[in-house]
This record gives C-alpha cells, sequence and structure tokens, in this order.
C-alpha cells in the first residue's frame, strides 16, 4: 500500500484521559506539518475535555491530518470470537460496541463510561476498583492481537478489561469509543474504513512505540523537562520545542508522537501489516505502527 509522502499535511496526537470530570488535564493535544519545526501544543479555551476533543477533530482540524489517538478503540474479540463470551447482546463488530458504549452510557455526563463498566452483563469480563474482579476476568486480562504483537515487540500491553492501577487503559478507551461513535461518518478511523485517497484520517497510536523510536530505552520513555524532549525530537529529525508553561508525561507523549506521525506517516508496512486480516480489521482494529 503506497503512501505518498504528501498525503497528509498535518500530523496530530491526542494522549486521552479516561478520567471523571467536566475536564481532563490528562489530555493534550499536539500538531505539527511537514519539514523539522517541533509540533506544538494545541490549546482549548479553560482546559481539554472529551466534548472539546470531539468538536476540535469533528471541526476545527485542519483539513489532511492524520490524527493519533492514544487509546484502544476495540476490545479483545479474536481470541474467544465475542467481545462478552456467552452474551447474547455482545454486539458483533467494534462499531457495534461503539453504538453499545453510547446507548448504555448516554446519561453519563461529560462523555464518560461509568454506567458501562457497572453493567449487569458486562461487569463479570471486568477487573475494577474496590477488589472487584469479575468471574471472566482471568489472569492479566484478555489482549487484542495487536497488543500480542506489541508484546512480540518489547513493549507492555495492558489489557482494556483491567480498569484498575496506574497503567491501565480501559477507561481511556471506553470513553474514547463514545468519541469515535460520534465521528462516523465525518472522519475515517483506520483500520475499520479504509484510508480514503485524500481528507483527514484518525489511526490508534501507543505513545511508548515513538518513544522506542526515539531512542528512549524501555522503563525511561516519560519526560518531563526541556532537554528530554528536545534529544527524543532530535532522534526524530525535528527542531527543538518552543518552551512549555509546565512539563508532563501528557502534553511531551503527544509532541513526541505527533513528530513521530509525520516521520512514518508514508510507511506502506504500517498500513499493511502481515497479521491484520478484514476480520481483525472490523473487531479490534489495529496500532500504527505495529508489525
Amino acid at each position: 500500500m503506497a503512501i505518498a509522502p504528501d498525503r497528509f499535511s498535518h500530523f496530530a496526537a491526542i494522549d486521552w484521559s479516561g478520567a471523571v470530570g467536566a475536564r481532563q488535564p490528562g489530555i493534550a493535544v499536539a500538531i505539527c506539518t511537514h519539514g523539522a519545526e517541533a509540533p506544538t501544543l494545541v490549546a482549548a479555551e479553560g482546559g481539554w475535555s472529551r466534548a472539546a476533543a470531539l468538536d476540535w477533530l469533528a471541526s476545527a482540524m485542519p483539513p489532511d491530518t492524520l490524527v493519533g489517538l492514544d487509546l484502544g478503540p476495540s476490545l479483545p474479540f479474536v481470541d474467544r470470537g465475542a467481545f462478552f463470551p456467552g452474551w447474547s447482546d455482545s454486539p458483533a463488530d467494534a462499531r457495534g460496541l461503539w453504538r453499545l458504549v453510547e446507548a448504555i452510557c448516554a446519561d453519563d455526563p461529560h462523555l464518560g463510561a461509568s454506567s458501562f463498566v457497572d453493567h449487569d452483563a458486562i461487569a463479570p469480563h471486568l477487573r475494577r476498583h474496590g477488589g472487584r474482579k469479575g468471574v471472566f476476568f482471568e489472569g492479566r486480562g484478555r489482549l487484542r492481537v495487536t497488543e500480542e504483537a506489541q508484546g512480540l515487540q518489547g513493549l507492555n500491553p495492558t489489557s482494556a478489561l483491567n480498569l484498575v492501577g496506574a497503567a491501565q487503559v480501559g477507561k481511556s478507551s471506553l470513553t474514547g469509543m463514545r468519541v469515535l461513535h460520534r465521528l462516523a461518518g465525518r472522519l475515517p478511523v483506520w483500520p475499520f474504513d479504509p484510508l480514503p485517497a485524500s481528507g483527514s484520517a484518525i489511526v490508534e497510536i501507543y505513545t511508548t512505540i515513538a518513544a522506542r523510536a526515539a531512542g528512549i530505552r524501555k522503563g525511561l520513555s516519560k519526560m518531563r523537562d526541556a532537554e528530554s524532549l528536545d534529544r527524543a525530537l532530535a532522534a526524530l529529525g525535528s527542531a527543538p520545542h518552543r518552551p512549555l508553561a509546565r512539563y508532563d508525561d501528557h502534553a511531551t507523549d503527544a509532541i513526541l508522537t505527533a513528530a513521530w506521525l509525520r516521520t512514518t506517516a508514508h510507511r506502506a508496512d504500517f498500513w499493511a501489516p502481515p497479521a491484520l486480516t478484514p476480520y481483525i480489521a472490523q473487531t479490534e482494529g489495529w496500532t500504527f505502527g505495529v508489525s
């Protein structure tokens, strides 16, 4: 799958958050264009919220932007042939899952997903706070095929069915699904949608992949100062960044990953990984950059 170097005009990365509340300090948005200029942070009045991020994606993001969302757009399916084995209402594909999350969480404010987590038929498959481990949750939790592939690349993926601990990604994934559902028909999400010949597109990102590509060793992927960020950016061919008012994992991850997307968006192998079948594309999706 050949991708022209000028297929996209901008490259953006969004560090996501599943935290409860009207605003999410854990959301950070960075964007860059072609060339060597470092990505810059995009500000939102009053701070980012999931609704504000949705609005930016739908109407304010520049045309022809490749945007990476740091969240899991689906749940494990392939290993058991279902998201929630044994439940008659378990969706048949990822878009059905997005619709289900939206329907169950329709009354949850701020695009939250608490109602989904506590649903009687779904909770038994999850590991929740307070020692509430569902009867169907085993070991570290089920993984998607792309997450198994991440492990083979030396990464440390976490099951989206695990909602406990600092490394958990389940809440981000579920709240992100509400956003993806609302973007249906307006913004394609690869690989659930094919990459169109023009226009913007969303991909799933894992910021640690960008950190590894920038030469940051395992266990040291977090950058919390200007010097660390500039060293990583330089490894990706980027100029130094504009100084930030505050350095945290969210901002630096978004900046570095936007720069990484700029260097990798044209790579045909990233758009056609050998293990990505049509079945996986429609049920579990795939992380951009995992081969």
